[in-house]
């Protein structure tokens, strides 16, 4: 399937499999994705607007430069694919799960992150700022665009590597002893 400037409202895709889709330019409005499984699929620049994405998993998909309003991401599992450019701010991502994922340049500012998991995710040039990473597993991250002044990450869980990353981004000499 492929779609271009298509506007899809109010579609219940519950417990779909959208397997190799592609969707260009697409406005997706008040659509449940609950427990839908997408594999191998493409967002490039969608509008998610109150979408519903309840347990549902992502593997290998692209979604660069689409813009998530108001949706429901609790559960949403995410492994391997591009999310580069996709913007999440004030998103509320505390039980979502990423792994592998690119979001280089994401726009993740004030997003809510507390508990979530975001293993191996390339979050180069990703806009963190207010985000709150609270308790949120970021091991394997690239964290360089984290500011720890700008962004909160009480408990959170690095890895020793991704902590001298952090203390450069302070300005910090670190040393062996």
């Amino acid at each position: 399937m492929r779609y271009e400037m298509a506007a899809i409202q109010e579609v219940d895709l519950c417990e779909a499999l959208l397997e190799s889709c592609v969707f260009d330019a697409c406005t997706f409005t008040a659509v449940r994705f609950n427990c839908a499984s997408l594999v191998d699929s493409t967002f490039r620049d969608c509008r998610f607007a109150g979408c519903s994405w309840w347990d549902a998993s992502l593997t290998n998909c692209a979604l660069i430069a689409s813009v998530f309003d108001r949706c429901d991401l609790s559960g949403l599992e995410v492994e391997g694919g591009d999310w580069s450019d996709v913007e999440l701010a004030g998103a509320d991502l505390g039980t979502a799960d990423f792994a592998r994922v690119l979001m280089r340049g994401a726009n993740l500012s004030g997003a809510r992150c507390q508990g979530a998991v975001l293993r191996e995710v390339d979050l180069s040039g990703a806009s963190v700022r207010k985000a709150d990473f609270t308790r949120a597993d970021l091991r394997g991250s690239v964290l360089t665009a984290f500011d720890p002044r700008d962004v909160e990450l009480r408990e959170a869980i690095i890895t020793a590597d991704q902590g001298v990353d952090i203390a450069m981004s302070l300005n910090m000499s670190v040393r062996a002893s």
